[in-house]
């Protein structure tokens, strides 16, 4: 599973479960981590996928969780659909979901849209239900990746120094961290898998994901969002390739 944890640790559903939620407040009421895992479960049991594999951790003593669940309605042996779920216990994150596709050579990660789960009840119910349309409109978000990505594949670079623009402007867009615009272009150019040698956007969009692994999980998040706009997996025009 692609998961990446820089920090914080690797957990369990049966972990997550032991996690402890902090007590409400007449204007904050905080979601137990295990409540949002339930609830899309109970989701993705109800669209009738199976979950292939799942994968916690959490970050500050437990006050944050990151997960992925992968999902078997792929539509390419290239790729698994999966829904990525964040939620915290210190006021950092709302509960969120965002519709991912996972790449199986290489298990980097691609996000679109995330869908934020805002709510101030604590009823399993209310959870399970606002969950339930969050997911039924990620629907549109996979299709929406799915085709995007199979374009990527058919526009190639016209040489280094293109691909080198196209990492800087990367870097702006605040997919990678400035320092990390070299190591970029050596994936690029050499390509941890073979399957990515082809000098196409598709193999830089693998490159720029395969050095977001060393991140920390809220940078990961936010590098995610940043490669949902830069390429385009949100439907709008590519903004690493805008005129």
């Amino acid at each position: 599973m692609g998961l990446i944890m820089a920090e914080g640790k690797y957990v369990s559903r049966d972990e997550v479960a032991k996690t402890d939620t902090p007590s409400s407040t007449q204007t904050w009421r905080p979601v137990p981590h295990i409540d949002v895992i339930e609830a899309v479960t109970n989701v993705i049991k109800a669209h009738n996928w199976d979950i292939d594999g799942e994968k916690f951790g959490l970050v500050n003593e437990g006050k944050r969780l990151f997960g992925v669940m992968e999902i078997s309605s792929s539509v390419s042996p290239e790729w698994h659909r999966c829904i990525g779920l964040r939620n915290s216990h210190d006021k950092s994150l709302a509960v969120g979901l965002s519709a991912g596709i996972a790449v199986c050579v290489c298990t980097n990660l691609a996000f679109g849209g995330t869908t934020v789960v805002k709510r101030r009840h604590t009823s399993g119910i209310v959870l399970s239900e606002l969950i339930d349309r969050a997911v039924a409109s990620l629907e549109d978000d996979f299709l929406t990746m799915e085709t995007v990505c199979e374009d990527l594949k058919d526009v190639y670079l016209k040489n280094d120094d293109e691909a080198r623009s196209s990492i800087v402007r990367a870097a702006e867009l605040g997919v990678i961290n400035s320092s990390d615009i070299l190591p970029v272009f050596n994936e690029f150019k050499k390509p941890s898998h073979i399957e990515f040698a082809e000098p196409t956007r598709w193999s830089l969009m693998n490159a720029l994901s395969e050095i977001v692994k060393k991140y920390t999980p809220q940078r990961v998040d936010f590098s995610y969002r940043a490669l949902n706009r830069a390429f385009g997996l949100d439907g709008r025009a590519a903004a690493l390739f805008a005129a």
